[in-house]
Order: structure tokens, then C-alpha cells, then sequence
């Protein structure tokens, strides 16, 4: 296929792909979502190799959130029933945040809902930053607190945060028609506040509610022009009690398109896989390695993601291996032009820099945390809040292990809901394939790690 053959090379060179040329990505069939696949590979393993970093999110407040995001659970006024709970004690975060780095976790994101921090509220994740540092030095701590105020990215990034997360979620045209209480402009803003800072930039976006292929285009071509290091993609989540519940719009088939899109137009930026990957990809999981280079591991914010262990087991079945602590992250060109997470070697832990300033990166997320799309934050909606730590990485898998009934239960629902065509998936919500979270902060269950 002469596009694929052309998208190749563009991505080898890291030249831009039109419009035109992306949007036929999208517009492939899906007797052709192999061969998309494979040329898509061929440019996440020339700039990442097989390498797959390992994400973890810790909750640090879960719900109680004014923004009335549509695909968020915790958005204003929702009935979820997820967990609400206030700011976790660094103590609490800090052991969370051990479970995922025990099994194998390089990067830790801290995510709490709301609009956006006080000036309170970062002195309290600067506490919880110093907790996690204290006891794992070199970790890539990534802060994804909403919108930011003046100078509030510089005192994360004094604090030693290393990145920060906030996704533009959708398109600058059909932003107003899923969130209100914000603009597209207010994210902006954020994302440009961390690269100023220089904090290392996440931003990503939400597919599935109810888009054009366009208004993905749009979105992901908006992405490229902000230059963050890394690009979460989400696929929504619909909970029940959210206004987009009733969105089942995707296959695993055009997720699948929808990441070589990303890659092609973001050859050598970190692109993750983030919530909703177990529901909507189900069974075509280690497919989607081939395109992007990191994932989260575990739970998600406020719904349950796959057992920590399988994860483990997909990547290593799929022939790829976990991204080490000191290995970095980001293609040579980028780190030599000052990238964030893990740019410089030998430099400790992610977006360090030789001019001897505070370790900076951004991680976080906006208004609402909006990496959910079903209630990830961090660029990956749904997050994981953690709780006890485990002591080892056979501790961390066998507390997800507990989970992996509840994953089978959701594997045998996903085959009944492959039979069924396209048109009847979007006919009704298939609530049984998305388990809200119980495991983690302030929970008594270890979390799924």
C-alpha cells in the first residue's frame, strides 16, 4: 500500500504527514488493520526498539470535582459510585506508589481531581513528591492536578516533579460540546505553563465519544504542534451515570487505527496506551505494543484496569521487554534538545538537567484530570489509586492476581460482545465490561498492581 510505504518514511524522517494522509489511516478497512500495523511498527521500533515503559497512577483525591466533564466520573453532580475521598497523606501516597514500582513501574503519576491546584494544594503534592523521592530516588514523578496558576508549574517543578500531565482530550470545535466549565484554551495554556516551567509535557487525547475522524485529526495534529514528550491516548470508558454512558462507539479494529494515526504524525514521542485499552482492545492488546511504547499498569483512577501480572505476561509474550529504571526513555535527538523524561544519561531520574536546576517534567492533567475518558487521569482515565505497598514484584503481581477472576469474567463478555456487529454494539452500554475501582487508596484491598 503506497501510503503505508510513504508513512513509513515520513515517520523515519520525522516529517509531518498531511491531513489528508492521516485521515486515510483512519479510513483503512479492517482487512487491512494488519498491514497498518506493521508499518506503524516499523517507526515506534526505530526511534523506542521494543521497549515498554510502565506507568502507575496513584489517586491522590477521588471525586468531588466541579467541572462537569461528560466523559468523567467524577464530574459535578455525577452517580457513579465511585470512591470519594479528600488528599491522601504523603505517608499513604508514598506507599501507593511503592506497589506499582515494584512491579516494575518507571514513572509514578500523581493525579487528584478538581478544576486545579491551590497554592495549598501544591505545597501538599510538593510534601508527597518529597515522600516517593525519599524512598525511590530515581523515579519519574508526573503531577496531573488540573489547570495551573501562575508560577505554579515552577514550584512543581522546584519541587521535583519531573513532568505534568494535561490532555486536550478533543478537538478546539467540539471541546465545548463535552465540557463547559472550561475551554480548550484553558488546557492550552496549562500544557505551554509546564514546557515554560520545564516540567517535560504530557498531553493527550480521549477517542470514542462520539468524534469525527476529523475532530481526532484535528486534536492529534493540535498535539504535534505543542511538541509534548509524551502523548496519552484514552479510549472512553462509558460509565454509568455519565452523560456519554450510552458511547460504545469503538473496535478493537479502530483503536488500532487510532494509535498508528498518533504514531505516524508523533513518530518519536512517547505514545500510551492509557484507560480503556482493556475494554476496547480486549483480545488485540499486544497488538497495539507494536505501536505505542508505554502503558499503565494496573487500575486506573476510578475504574479497574487489567491484573498487574497479565500485563506483565502480554509484553513479554508479545516479545517485547519492560523499559529499565535507567534506560532512557526519549530517541537522542530529543533528549539532546532537552526533552523531558529520561533525556539526559546518567542524569538520575526523568527530565533531569545539567545546568544543575530542580528535576522538571510534566505529567499532569486539567480541569477534571481529564486523561479519564471513563476516569483515568495522568493521561490514562480511570486511574489507579494505590494503597499498601507490596515488597517485592511476586508481592505487587500476586495483589493483582485476586483481580484476575473479575478480568476473566470481563475477557468472556468481550468474546459474546466480538460476535456482535458494529451497529449493535452502539445500541446499549456494555456496563458489565467496566468494573469501577474498589482495590487501592482509600480502600482495605491491596491495589492491582
Amino acid at each position: 500500500m503506497n501510503l503505508l510505504n510513504t508513512l513509513v518514511d515520513k515517520g523515519l524522517r520525522r516529517e509531518t504527514p498531511t491531513r489528508e494522509e492521516a485521515l486515510a489511516v483512519l479510513a483503512t478497512s479492517d482487512d487491512d488493520v494488519l498491514d497498518v500495523v506493521a508499518a506503524a511498527g516499523r517507526v515506534r521500533r526505530h526511534w523506542f526498539g521494543r521497549r515498554v515503559k510502565l506507568n502507575y497512577l496513584v489517586n491522590l483525591k477521588s471525586g468531588l470535582c466541579p467541572e462537569d466533564c461528560s466523559y468523567c466520573s467524577q464530574r459535578l453532580g455525577s452517580d457513579t459510585g465511585i470512591l470519594k475521598y479528600s488528599w491522601l497523606k504523603p505517608e499513604e501516597a508514598s506507599k501507593a506508589a511503592a506497589a506499582g514500582l515494584a512491579g516494575g513501574a518507571k514513572r509514578v503519576c500523581l493525579v487528584a481531581s478538581g478544576r486545579g491546584p491551590t497554592d495549598r494544594d501544591v505545597e501538599r503534592v510538593a510534601g508527597t513528591i518529597a515522600a516517593i523521592k525519599e524512598r525511590h530516588e530515581d523515579v519519574e514523578v508526573c503531577a496531573c492536578l488540573g489547570l495551573l496558576s501562575e508560577g505554579q508549574a515552577e514550584r512543581l517543578r522546584a519541587a521535583g516533579a519531573d513532568a505534568y500531565n494535561h490532555n486536550l482530550n478533543t478537538s478546539e470545535a467540539t471541546y465545548g460540546d463535552i465540557t463547559t466549565t472550561h475551554t480548550y484554551a484553558d488546557r492550552v495554556d496549562t500544557v505551554r505553563k509546564a514546557h515554560a516551567a520545564g516540567l517535560s509535557a504530557c498531553s493527550g487525547l480521549i477517542a470514542g465519544m462520539g468524534e469525527s475522524d476529523e475532530d481526532l485529526v484535528d486534536v492529534v495534529f493540535a498535539l504535534r504542534a505543542l511538541d509534548p514528550d509524551s502523548v496519552p491516548v484514552n479510549f472512553l470508558i462509558p460509565v454509568e451515570g455519565t452523560p456519554l454512558a450510552a458511547e460504545w462507539n469503538l473496535t478493537p479494529q479502530r483503536c488500532l487505527r487510532i494509535l498508528a494515526m498518533v504514531r505516524f504524525v508523533c513518530p518519536d514521542v512517547e505514545v500510551r496506551i492509557a484507560g480503556g485499552r482493556e475494554v476496547h482492545l480486549r483480545t488485540l492488546q499486544p497488538l497495539a505494543l507494536h505501536l505505542a511504547n508505554s502503558i499503565f499498569l494496573g487500575d486506573y483512577l476510578t475504574t479497574e484496569g487489567q491484573a498487574g501480572r497479565a500485563d506483565l505476561e502480554m509484553i513479554a509474550d508479545a516479545g517485547f521487554e519492560v523499559e529499565g529504571a535507567d534506560e532512557v526513555t526519549l530517541p537522542a535527538h530529543r533528549a539532546a534538545a532537552g526533552g523531558g523524561c529520561g533525556a539526559h544519561e546518567g542524569a538520575g531520574a526523568c527530565g533531569s538537567h545539567g545546568d544543575g536546576g530542580a528535576r522538571g517534567s510534566h505529567g499532569g492533567e486539567g480541569a477534571g484530570c481529564g486523561t479519564e475518558a471513563g476516569g483515568a487521569g495522568c493521561g490514562g482515565h480511570a486511574g489507579v489509586a494505590g494503597s499498601t505497598a507490596a515488597e517485592s514484584v511476586a508481592e505487587s503481581a500476586a495483589a493483582g492476581a485476586d483481580a484476575a477472576r473479575t478480568d476473566a469474567a470481563r475477557t468472556d463478555a468481550a468474546r459474546t460482545d466480538a460476535a456482535r456487529t458494529d451497529a449493535a454494539r452502539t445500541d446499549a452500554a456494555r456496563t458489565d465490561l467496566v468494573a469501577v475501582r474498589r482495590r487501592g487508596a482509600g480502600t482495605d484491598l491491596a491495589p492491582n498492581a
